[in-house]
């Protein structure tokens, strides 16, 4: 397989140079996630026209070229199951993809299965199947193999391909709105999450009084900037269940912070004054500064009628030829039944109601809840033998 194997800032910068003037660029990345503050960018991979390329970030050092690329309107990117590429994209430019593609993310809208891997993918759409030897490369190792460089390239040779023939089927079925609509979420999704302060996602949390989640999330700032110093897993500098305690104890007195135990370790030694800093600042915010948990879901709804919508989402999404898996989960139809059903003034519209959602789904299940749309039978011999119909204008 012949490849341009990028190794110096220089040639990075005369690579994007050459590809600018491509109208589609297919592109995938290897990382290392499962020990540091951030993925680790390792590799990434470029299928570009007639280019074929892999830049290697060690040697390259600063591959904000690249980035830069992407960001800028006026071309086509593909990627599959793009969440990281997006993040790697915005941590370097402060900017999402312009013009992604994302092919796993397409496929559930034309009935495929979603989340569908890239293997899977390829042979659906290609008739090919990958590689599969180096799925347990450490890409932080160097050198690497010319068979882990040739599996690593095997994920982009067919992007274009599967990129053309999904664009087929979506513009068929009049969807190409549909999916970029569904693409601009998915890099909001990815960019807020980047952005957010996640302290309420600390196990163990919900529960506790204003005063001691403002505890959780001061201690989870200084968690955070620890663990971004150290390049650490958060939860390695320190566990979920320990700021919790930390949090009921309530106390800024470092020699009541050593004596909980799990704190009383070599590692925490020279942290103690930082934790207890934390906490005091936790305990001077004024009470109308502190966190609120947000209310729950409504539970009036009853538990049967929810199952059911539940089920339905399978029914609609395959009478519109759409992966029920993208379309929405249990989770959704709560919302929307809470919302539906208990209104309450500022309360955000569920994604159900929502865009293409709304027209697919939102719609339907309002008629349902109304008594207008029914189900039935149509094929006992099908996967999916139940259909719904509108009882206003059937006989």
């Amino acid at each position: 397989m012949n490849y341009e194997s990028i190794t110096t800032h220089s040639h990075l910068v005369e690579f994007c140079n050459k590809i600018s003037t491509e109208s589609v660029i297919g592109f995938d990345t290897e990382f290392v996630s499962e020990d540091c503050y951030r993925p680790e960018l390792c590799l990434v991979q470029v299928a570009a026209g007639e280019h074929l390329a892999i830049i290697d970030p060690y040697p390259v050092g600063d591959t904000q070229p690249f980035w830069d690329l992407l960001v800028t309107p006026g071309r086509t990117v593909i990627a599959h199951a793009a969440r990281e590429e997006i993040r790697f994209a915005y941590r370097y430019t402060g900017k999402p993809i312009a013009g992604l593609f994302d092919t796993q993310l397409a496929a559930g809208f034309v009935g495929i299965e979603y989340p569908a891997s890239l293997g899977t993918l390829v042979h659906r759409l290609v008739g090919t199947t990958l590689p599969k030897g180096e799925t347990r490369t450490n890409w932080r190792h160097r050198p690497l193999t010319n068979d882990q460089l040739t599996y690593a390239l095997h994920d982009v040779t067919t992007l274009h391909e599967m990129y053309e023939k999904l664009s087929v089927d979506i513009n068929g079925l009049n969807r190409r709105s549909w999916v970029e609509e569904e693409t601009a979420r998915l890099q909001n999704k990815v960019i807020e999450a980047e952005e957010a302060e996640n302290w309420h996602r600390v196990s163990g949390s919900s529960g506790l009084k204003p005063r001691q989640l403002e505890i959780v999330r001061q201690i989870w700032l200084w968690r955070e900037e620890i663990a971004k110093t150290k390049d650490r897993l958060p939860r390695r500098v320190m566990r979920d269940d320990l700021i919790v305690e930390l949090a009921k104890r309530g106390s800024s007195d470092p020699k009541k912070i050593r004596s909980i135990r799990g704190l009383e370790r070599r590692n925490y030694v020279d942290q103690y004054e930082a934790i207890a800093a934390a906490i005091e600042t936790a305990l001077n915010t004024p009470d109308e500064d502190l966190p609120r948990r947000t209310r729950g879901r409504s539970r009036t709804a009853s538990p049967m009628l929810s199952q059911f919508l539940s089920t339905s989402i399978a029914c609609i999404s395959r009478q519109h030829k759409l992966s029920p898996a993208i379309v929405g989960n249990s989770d959704d139809v709560k919302d929307l039944l809470a919302y539906e059903l208990t209104p309450r003034r500022g309360s955000p519209t569920p994604a159900l109601l929502e865009g293409w959602r709304g027209e697919i789904v939102g719609k339907s299940f309002r008629k349902i809840l109304e008594g207008k749309l029914a189900i039935r039978v149509a094929d006992v011999s099908e996967d999916q033998p139940l259909e719904f119909f509108d009882c206003e204008t059937s006989v």
